[in-house]
């Protein structure tokens, strides 16, 4: 994965970076509040010793440099820090003391700093005055020869002692600033993680990429479409119908040279819309003057009927197994050139009866009757329905709701119609998730745009020539005529 796709990993689960870093802010504030102000009281000594000539000061230069490091050690010793207790009542044990003292040492000189912390700020002074005091006293006593003679190392105090006015710590400014920086990085990292975790579909590019089909429609997601699942009415100018006709209009030219005609709509699972998608691709395709036929094929659990408001006590079941013919069933739809078949009674045996060859025989009487027919198929994971109609048909149209399916599920519904040669026309992934600008787009342009022209089919106009009706008019005797 490139960067970019990392990028829209943590786009995607922004709000785990949101929540982590308010959690670490939080954090920061809350450690910020509750750890006590500390002040610190320095003090800086220089050492030096008599030197003749210049010589003997370059040699006593570098004595004297390796003698701050040992000083260095001896600030922090249990002697100097018994010493200091000793000498005034502080309120601190040797070790406290020895604890909340710092050394440093500037590389090349002979000054040595030393440094006290302490939460009360008139003992962090005492205390140091009284170390700066015990230290040289110290110092003298140890550098200070057998014979009575000098010492050669003198120390004096060149800076200090003081303390600090305000708090060195805790810095809230600089808390909150590390809190935040370090919850961003967490918070884009497990960001990533639930990305790479997840293996639900969430977008059209890994759609596409799992399927090897190209995307012919993306459905965007509204609150209303459950309520009113058709485009029509008040829905038929929405962003969703807008894309449906988008969609009619990609599988229409997906293949130029060998249109499909006979189009077998299908999904990995239940409950993705592949339904309502075929129920409105028929719709769209209605509304630019296409004889359309739609068949509800989902013998298992059939919901074109409920979905059209027609009857679907009798039907599909009914023509396949002889007792009626398909002219007495087909049902008109709306006042469009869109014809019904539901699925009738529910059989024993779905599977055999789609695939035995009174479906094959009905399925080539009615290529020759609808310029388009659209099946309503099973999902494909749940049963073998949905293959079944799909290799009669001249293509599929695989539905996959975003977001609800895994890779491996769609993945899996585009093998099982490879494996038996099934032209797969095109994927769409419906109720996506469409972005503010794109909503926009098209709010704001839905209302300028010219109504499309209605494309008439070739046999219409002769028919219209000639002063004959309209075919959709005698599509129920026609219907009834390749019955017989």
């Amino acid at each position: 994965m490139d960067v970019l796709g990392y990028l829209r990993l943590v786009r995607r689960h922004w709000w785990i970076v949101l929540i982590t870093v308010m959690l670490a802010v939080g954090t920061a504030a809350l450690v910020t509040v509750r750890t006590p102000p500390r002040y610190q009281a320095t003090v800086t000594f220089f050492v030096t010793t008599p030197s003749q000539g210049v010589t003997d000061a370059y040699q006593g230069g570098l004595f004297l440099q390796q003698r701050v490091k040992s000083y260095g050690d001896l600030l922090t010793s249990d002697r100097l820090a018994q010493s200091v207790v000793a000498d005034a009542p502080l309120g601190l044990t040797a070790d406290q003391v020895r604890g909340r003292i710092t050394t440093s040492a500037t590389t090349g000189t002979v000054l040595l700093k030393a440094t006290l912390t302490d939460t009360d700020q008139t003992r962090a002074l005492k205390t140091t005055e009284a170390l700066a005091t015990k230290f040289t006293e110290l110092v003298r006593k140890v550098e200070t020869p057998g014979d009575g003679k000098a010492p050669p190392i003198k120390i004096e105090v060149v800076s200090g002692p003081r303390v600090t006015s305000s708090p060195v710590s805790p810095q809230p400014f600089r808390n909150l600033v590390v809190g935040g920086l370090l919850g961003l990085l967490a918070g884009v990292g497990l960001a990533v993680l639930r990305g790479l975790a997840d293996v639900r579909m969430r977008d059209a590019a890994a759609l596409q990429r799992v399927t090897g089909s190209p995307l012919l429609g993306e459905i965007p997601f509204e609150s209303g479409a459950k309520a009113a699942p058709l485009i029509v009415g008040d829905a038929a100018t929405s962003a969703r119908a807008e894309a449906v006709r988008k969609l009619r209009t990609n599988l229409r030219f997906v293949d130029v040279h060998e249109p499909a005609r006979v189009i077998a709509v299908t999904s990995a699972l239940q409950g993705e819309g592949k339904t309502t998608m075929a129920c409105n691709t028929a719709i769209a395709l209605a509304e630019a003057g296409w004889r359309v036929l739609l068949i509800d094929a989902d013998l298992r659990r059939p919901k074109v009927a409920d979905y059209l408001g027609v009857d679907g006590g009798v039907g599909l079941t009914d023509v396949l197994v002889g007792d009626v013919q398909v002219g007495d069933v087909v049902q008109r739809w709306g006042e469009k050139s869109l014809l019904v078949l539901p699925s009738g009674a529910a059989p024993p045996n779905p599977s055999e009866l789609l695939g035995s060859k009174a479906m094959s025989d009905l399925l080539v009487a009615l290529r020759e009757s609808a310029d388009i027919v659209i099946i309503d198929t099973a999902p494909l994971l749940a049963v073998t329905d949905g293959v079944v109609v799909a290799v009669q048909a001249d293509g599929a149209l695989l539905i996959t709701q975003q977001g609800r399916t895994s890779r491996g599920q769609v993945a899996a519904a585009a093998r099982s119609l490879s494996s038996v040669s099934v032209r797969l026309l095109g994927c769409v992934l419906n109720m996506a998730k469409v972005g503010k600008a794109d909503a926009y787009q098209y709010e704001t342009y839905k209302v300028v745009v010219p109504p499309a022209p209605t494309a008439v089919p070739a046999d219409r106009a002769e028919a219209a020539r000639r002063g004959a009706p309209p075919a959709e008019e005698n599509r129920t005797q026609e219907l009834t005529r390749l019955s017989r």
